[in-house]
């Protein structure tokens, strides 16, 4: 079949990414001798760089790694509620839902120190070696993306009157930036030479090192920075001002962790996700929900698969968070998705239905019951994800990397955009917004806890078989993301193969959609039930039949619905592969 472009293929390394400046930094590293842990952390500080309005060093990533000869395994970037992040503390200043943007809305940062964990324990480079493309791209620019320009414009008003240091930063000449020039972020260039320098005075090993860098990040220089900008009232989505919950303690506290991920096998696959913390479980409650499938893309079959991820999607709503333990082995179960396959018929259903499994009764959050409508595209208010009507607007981020040794990655970095909180004018990066997912309704899953993990979207995957890790892929997307993961496995599971290797880029440029009838995880966290966006590309025939189903089907453009990553390893022949999303113009796949 005709694709934007080739699935990449060699026997080096491979990376794909949705940023060409973070690809190539990231080859580049695996040229000096690198591995795909080395090349993932200088990608991620990259991406920081320049996709500010997507992530940032103070947010968060999950990831999965499979080293080459091991066991696969999560690390966890995604920072905990404050020790003072209480329900009470919120609803004692008025609030019914956590803000959208400000300090209220932080969690505490994970991301930073789940990159130099992993950098530590996997990688073999020195810390100045991968963050040398980050600082030369902080210090002396780089071309923005139009999106960039785009995000900042919206909340250009919030910064010329309210955070001015967010308008000294993205604000250069008083003009958001613009393509065809180079947009500079000394302050952040200078924060990770100061931290290098301040771990290379800590002396020892390569390993001492990093560790002096996450010593002085939680205790040092930069927390001091955070805490300082933390402590200022900040208006935020509420309309109010308000302070973080935030201490030196929690920063001190926090550290990134490793875990056995969530595994699931469909046919002779088997997936690999975080654990309920994340919304990752769905793509494997999706594919347990599926029998035999309609002959792919046709009209029955995009109308099985929108039904399967409403009910996956309504059990994360009633059963998943870090607050209370989660059913994953019910909810996994043969008997679970037998008897839930049932509720799909030949019609769209529009209502939340989550199940009951083991015999437990669902609680969904009231919110959750009564927040129906369409989501306005307002500046601020969260994830700025994809909307109703199919226009990207930005989100997060994705690389993956596989090296000749086999080592593999995928991650989805996120949080801490520029959008989110104002810039700490000594640093250079706001602090982030991950607190809004959690719900101030007690006795939930994901209510709101200190010291436990908001629920968060981000959804990277790995795919073994026979044991083997054969494939790393992801997108960025907020709720859509284990939608649109779902259809690009399956193009890739039931397709068949280009060039002797998986059809990665012809799965990743076959028109997508996604469905709406679920409460959104970011604010204003509406639902619109019935509500489908599909892309133009999908046909008139699938178009016409979803909407005489009973969809609400938004016909989108052409190319507007996800933006996956992959990369792949063949384990008996040692063949790399790798595709990116050509949608928006931004992501890219490279190798050799």
């Amino acid at each position: 079949m005709f694709t934007t472009r080739p699935t990449l293929q060699g026997t080096f390394g491979m990376v794909s990414s949705t940023h060409w400046l973070a690809s190539a930094s990231a080859m580049s590293v695996l040229e000096r001798g690198g591995n795909a842990y080395d090349a993932a952390v200088a990608a991620a500080f990259v991406l920081h760089v320049v996709e500010p309005h997507l992530n940032g060093p103070a947010g968060e990533v999950p990831a999965l790694i499979a080293p080459a000869g091991g066991a696969v395994r999560v690390l966890c970037g995604q920072g905990p509620a404050p020790g003072g992040a209480s329900i009470a503390h919120y609803t004692a200043l008025g609030l019914t839902e956590v803000p959208g943007t400000g300090p209220l809305a932080a969690a505490v940062p994970g991301a930073f120190d789940a990159w130099m964990l992993l950098l530590r324990d996997f990688g073999t480079r020195p810390l100045a070696e991968v963050l040398e493309p980050a600082i030369g791209y902080a210090e002396h620019g780089h071309p923005p993306v139009k999106a960039l320009g785009w995000a900042v414009g919206a909340v250009r008003e919030l910064f010329e009157t309210e955070w001015h240091s967010s308008a000294a930063v993205y604000l250069p000449g008083g003009r958001p930036p613009a393509c065809g020039t180079l947009f500079r972020n000394p302050a952040l260039a200078a924060t990770w030479r100061r931290l290098i320098a301040e771990a290379d005075a800590a002396g020892g090993d390569r390993e001492a090192r990093i560790d002096a860098a996450r010593r002085t990040w939680r205790e040092g220089f930069v927390a001091e920075a955070l805490l300082r900008t933390a402590a200022r009232p900040t208006l935020d989505s509420s309309g109010e001002r308000h302070i973080a919950t935030l201490s030196g303690e929690d920063l001190a506290r926090c550290r990134a962790r490793y875990e056995d991920p969530v595994t699931y096998r469909w046919r002779d696959w088997t997936l690999c996700k975080a654990g309920p913390w994340s919304q990752g479980p769905v793509l494997l409650q999706q594919l347990a929900l599926l029998g035999e499938l309609a002959p792919y893309q046709s009209p029955e079959y995009v109308h099985t698969l929108i039904e399967v991820s409403k009910l996956a999607m309504a059990d994360r709503e009633a059963w998943y968070g870090d607050a209370a333990e989660v059913p994953l082995d019910d909810l996994l179960s043969a008997e679970y998705n037998a008897g839930r396959r049932k509720l799909i018929g030949p019609t769209a259903c529009p209502e939340l239905r989550p199940g009951s499994p083991g015999g437990r009764a669902p609680r969904l959050p009231a919110r959750a019951r009564t927040a129906i409508g369409t989501a306005p595209p307002l500046p601020g208010w969260g994830e700025p994800t994809v909307a109703a009507d199919g226009v990207t607007r930005g989100d997060t981020c994705h690389l993956d990397v596989v090296d000749r040794w086999g080592n593999m990655i995928s991650a989805t970095p996120s949080g801490g955009w520029l959008q989110s909180n104002p810039v700490v004018p000594e640093l250079g990066f706001p602090l982030g917004t991950r607190l809004q997912m959690a719900w101030l309704e007690p006795g939930l899953p994901a209510s709101l806890t200190p010291g436990r993990r908001p629920r968060t979207t981000l959804s990277p995957t790995l795919a073994l078989r026979d044991g083997e890790p054969v494939l790393a892929f992801g997108t960025p997307g907020g709720d859509q993301q284990d939608q649109w993961q779902l259809h690009f496995f399956l193009a890739v599971a039931l397709r068949p193969p280009v060039r002797g290797g998986l059809d990665l880029q012809g799965a990743i440029d076959a028109p997508n959609w996604h469905q709406s009838s679920f409460p959104g995880s970011f604010q204003p966290r509406l639902a619109d039930p019935g509500a489908v966006t599909v892309e133009s590309r999908a046909g008139d025939a699938v178009i016409g039949e979803l909407r005489r189903r009973g969809h609400r089907v938004t016909v989108a453009g052409p190319w507007t619905e996800g933006r996956l990553c992959a990369v792949a390893r063949d384990p008996d022949s040692g063949l790399l592969s790798a595709a990116a999303n050509p949608r928006a113009m931004q992501g890219y796949a490279t190798g050799r």
